[in-house]
């Protein structure tokens, strides 16, 4: 009778928790980075100025005021 090879298994078992743990941290940095950009606008003064326009208002831009 073949005697079992542990050695084997114990590497699948160490490959199978190497694969789990960089699937989790990938994941995570996924939702962090969704997480940021999803929420947050991706131009700021882009969007002030939209505002502005919806409300009839003037804006200004940061390079007016700069003489």
């Amino acid at each position: 009778m073949a005697t079992p090879n542990y050695g084997y298994e114990k590497r699948q078992k160490e490959l199978a928790k190497k694969r789990k743990k960089e699937d989790k941290l990938k994941s995570k940095s996924e939702r962090k980075v969704g997480g940021e950009h999803g929420d947050m606008p991706t131009d700021a003064s882009t969007d002030a100025v939209e505002s502005a326009n919806a409300t009839g208002a003037q804006v200004e831009g940061p390079a007016s005021g700069a003489q």
